[in-house]
């Protein structure tokens, strides 16, 4: 199982902890109030999302092979769900995130207890999170291509 996978198990787990949707939605609250601080200088047009009917901003970044991502929003529900994305998706490994189906979400019913215009902005980043990981992908395939390319033929 991927690492993305194992964070989806563990997620889904841990959700169960809870009777009733009150308790998940305080606890997806609770997630979006420990949000690391984002950048003021990245609340930038280029980086909303579009598709959130609140203002959520997101960055991502490749280090040693893994994608980080940082994102917050001006919504305290939303802030929750970017930390639910976030634990699934930060630190990831590219190939991973594009290998990875989104589960969790059927699986901790946030299609049937989010209103239409947040399942919209779950959506929305959710396929923000996947275009750059398959931007990640497609960029090591390509940087490897030209390894190859420029390479000494053996012999």
């Amino acid at each position: 199982m991927s690492e993305v996978q194992d964070a989806q198990s563990a997620l889904i787990e841990e959700f169960q902890f809870f009777d009733d949707w009150m308790d998940r939605y305080q606890y997806i609250i609770d997630l979006g109030r420990r949000l690391p601080a984002f950048p003021e200088n990245a609340k930038i047009d280029h980086n909303k999302i579009k598709g959130c009917q609140s203002q959520v901003w997101f960055t991502a970044e490749m280090t040693n092979g893994r994608l980080h991502f940082q994102a917050i929003s001006d919504a305290a529900i939303v802030s929750g769900l970017i930390a639910v994305l976030l634990r699934i998706y930060n630190d990831r490994e590219p190939q991973d995130i594009v290998a990875s189906p989104t589960e969790f979400v059927a699986a901790l019913g946030l299609e049937q207890h989010l209103s239409p215009t947040r399942s919209n902005g779950l959506a929305a980043m959710l396929k923000a999170i996947d275009a750059h990981a398959a931007e990640a992908v497609k960029a090591a395939k390509y940087s490897v291509k030209v390894i190859i390319a420029d390479s000494e033929p053996p012999g």
